[in-house]
């Protein structure tokens, strides 16, 4: 996934950055809220490179190190749609100091990939968010979807719950109380196939550690 600016690229020279890192920290801030506020809003267009699994298996480098980016001519960017801000926040604390963003937030049909750094993630994020905002912290209204019900799924007690606590519902599933939460199989990921045997070893999967260092250098450096 790509989120490329649609404003260009611009930079401070040297100089500029040292001067406003001491005198005005507060500078690429209040230019993106003056921005919003002018109506001269930000975007950023979203694309996606996809790559088929059986690519992956015999790909010149590990397709999920995350130190390597995909070549665009192997895996055209394709357009999906834009990211666009368009508002300023009313209140800094309870919208932007409260969010809570993690890539276990997924929506149906977007799943994780087997990229290590991403699997970590997908748990150390939300217990983060826990530590940091409480354990319901996806009851805070910045973070609680706006159209799911609340009854389809079963947390509930721990510290600040303040949603109803499902009353006296049960929390388990299944069971014969109507209206509460049903396992939907349609939401359930899609299976992949592993085989192999666990152990030490070094890893087999072709891995070009040269061969972006040296495309940046002829290709893509601006001499």
């Amino acid at each position: 996934m790509h989120f490329k600016t649609d404003q260009g690229n611009k930079s401070l020279n040297g100089e500029e950055a040292k001067k406003l890192a001491s005198e005005d920290p507060d500078y690429a801030t209040r230019d993106l809220y003056n921005a919003i506020a002018s109506g001269n809003f930000p975007s950023w267009t979203f694309y996606v490179q996809i790559m088929p699994e059986r690519d992956a298996l015999n790909y010149r480098f590990n397709p999920y190190d995350v130190t390597k980016v995909w070549p665009h001519k192997d895996y055209p960017l394709i357009p999906v749609g834009k990211l666009v801000l368009n508002k300023n926040p009313e209140n800094y604390f309870a919208e932007v100091e409260q969010a809570a963003f993690s890539p276990s937030h997924l929506v149906p049909g977007i799943e994780a990939s087997e990229d290590k750094m991403l699997q970590g993630r997908l748990f150390s994020y939300s217990d983060t968010h826990r530590h940091r905002l409480g354990g319901n912290y996806d009851q805070i209204p910045i973070n609680r979807s706006r159209n799911a019900n609340r009854m389809d799924y079963s947390n509930r007690d721990g510290f600040m719950s303040v949603m109803g606590n499902y009353g006296g519902y049960p929390n388990y599933e299944p069971n014969s109380v109507a209206g509460t939460a049903k396992e939907d199989q349609s939401y359930a990921q899609s299976k992949k196939f592993i085989n192999g045997v666990t152990g030490r070893y070094q890893p087999n999967h072709p891995n070009d550690d040269y061969f972006q260092a040296g495309e940046l250098y002829r290709k893509v450096q601006i001499k």
